[in-house]
């Protein structure tokens, strides 16, 4: 495949919280950052040309959260992108505290919530953040108060669309009370599928489904098994095929696959055009490695 034929707008399009309308196959920040999300990247340069580059591919939904650096992918963002295409859609997340490399502890203290999206808002150069997600519900702050306060937010014009991260079916259907939701985004791919039942929720009530972590394929990627069979048939690599199953299983999904180098970018695209067959669907969608 030719780079001129790479274009994230082949993935199909989904309209976010009813209203956004996005290339399915987006781009997740996550890797943008030094070891551990913590810090800078060790090539700031080529984090910059990545984020052009995704754009340049037609890649219009980038998902990034605060607590990624803390701030660095926001603000690697901004410089990249800033000022923004229009149709350029920027998610963020709160509600994760960070005090040093992998540790992540959830904080949904209202007034908190609120300083880390203004503090977004200021590092990503918005006005308005189209989506803003809840990165983790806190346990020990009552549910009906951190997504009061995103929805006083919200009414405020500091924020379009309200999403929840890491949930299940009966978290989001009590979220569902307290204000409209526009996405979740739980751990899901080709080999960890235990948010079966929240995506299946998503899907019926047509909100955007973001799985991270997309491209793990795990023990299902060995040599001679069926992925990657199908992978070799289709002169494909295991992730690209793994994105083209995500596409495919559910017109919800918005697959958000990361990665600090150009190259690999350029490989994740390609999965927007690989098209799976019945037969190579239908095979892939029986494996898991909860099996």
């Amino acid at each position: 495949m030719t780079t001129e034929n790479l274009n994230a707008a082949a993935s199909g399009t989904f309209k976010i919280g009813g209203d956004l309308e996005v290339n399915r196959l987006g781009y997740g920040s996550m890797q943008l950052t030094g070891k551990g999300v913590w810090g800078d990247p060790k090539d700031p340069d080529e984090a910059v040309r990545v984020l052009q580059r995704a754009v340049e591919l037609g890649v219009n939904f980038i998902d990034t959260a605060d607590s990624y650096g803390p701030f660095v992918a926001e603000q690697l963002i901004r410089k990249a992108l800033h000022p923004y295409t229009d149709g350029l859609i920027i998610a963020t997340k709160a509600g994760l505290t960070r005090s040093g490399p992998d540790d992540w502890r959830p904080v949904g203290r209202p007034e908190y919530l609120r300083q880390q999206a203004e503090l977004s808002l200021r590092n990503l150069g918005l006005e308005r953040i189209d989506l803003f997600q809840l990165h983790r519900i806190d346990p020990k702050v009552p549910l009906e108060e951190q997504l009061g306060e995103l929805e006083k937010l919200r009414q405020e014009g500091k924020i379009r669309h309200i999403g929840l991260s890491e949930v299940d079916v009966e978290q989001l259907q009590e979220a569902s009370k307290i204000t409209k939701i526009a996405s979740v985004q739980n751990l899901y791919n080709l080999s960890t599928r235990k948010s079966e039942d929240l995506l299946n929720e998503a899907e019926k009530q047509n909100i955007a489904f973001i799985p991270w972590f997309p491209l793990a394929t795990g023990k299902l990627a060995r040599e001679g098994g069926p992925l990657d069979e199908i992978s070799k048939k289709l002169n494909a690599k295991p992730a690209q095929v793994a994105l083209a199953w995500l596409l495919r299983r559910s017109p919800v999904i918005l697959p958000i696959p990361g990665t600090s180098t150009v190259s690999h970018l350029d490989e994740n695209i390609e999965a927007a055009n690989l098209q799976l067959s019945d037969e190579d669907f239908a095979t892939l969608d029986k494996l898991s490695e909860q099996e």
